[in-house]
């Protein structure tokens, strides 16, 4: 198994989201990705590696001047590691959260975040297969040689949409409505 069913994959973040208090805030996506974690762990390292390899592969998807303006916009600003640490957060919200913020980064605005916590991010969830192995060497070893076996396309690709200047306000209401009523 290199990489992991998507249906499965969110399966494992949907449960994970059960009984956390509110995975909008970096803590409770954190919450998520440590149960992540945990059930990999009782799964074995192969499942852990093909949930790794999914995860990578959810990358290029995401890779998109669209959503990365809507974070840009939440965050008050977002690098290019803070973008990976929000699509990290995102993942946290389980897969219906996920799937329409892709199509349609404005539905963020539904979630009801607070406007005053910019800290929308889980880095843990970049690298939750880790806690099945004992040794961080033998994961991305491991890890590695599961994506060997796909081709790189799968998780390389250039940045979706057209770039934009994120600090445009008029360009930021037009794109989206509903999170610049909250954020701006």
């Amino acid at each position: 198994m290199a990489i992991m069913d998507r249906d499965e994959f969110w399966a494992i973040v949907d449960r994970a989201r059960e009984g956390v208090d509110d995975t909008r805030t970096g803590e409770g996506a954190e919450e998520v990705a440590g149960r992540v974690g945990h059930r990999l762990t009782e799964l074995g390292r192969e499942a852990a590696v093909a949930f790794q390899v999914r995860y990578d592969a959810l990358g290029p998807e995401s890779y998109d001047w669209n959503l990365w303006g809507a974070a840009y916009l939440v965050k008050g600003g977002c690098s290019d590691d803070a973008f990976d640490y929000f699509r990290g957060w995102l993942v946290a919200q389980g897969r219906s959260t996920w799937e329409r913020a892709l199509r349609d980064p404005d539905t963020l605005a539904e979630l009801g975040m607070d406007p005053d916590d910019d800290f929308l991010e889980c880095e843990d969830m970049l690298y939750v297969g880790r806690a099945a192995f004992e040794r961080v060497e033998d994961f991305y070893a491991a890890v590695d040689a599961a994506r060997a076996e796909l081709p790189a396309a799968t998780f390389n690709g250039p940045l979706l949409g057209d770039e934009f200047d994120h600090d445009d306000t008029g360009e930021v209401r037009a794109r989206y409505p509903r999170l610049a009523e909250i954020y701006l």
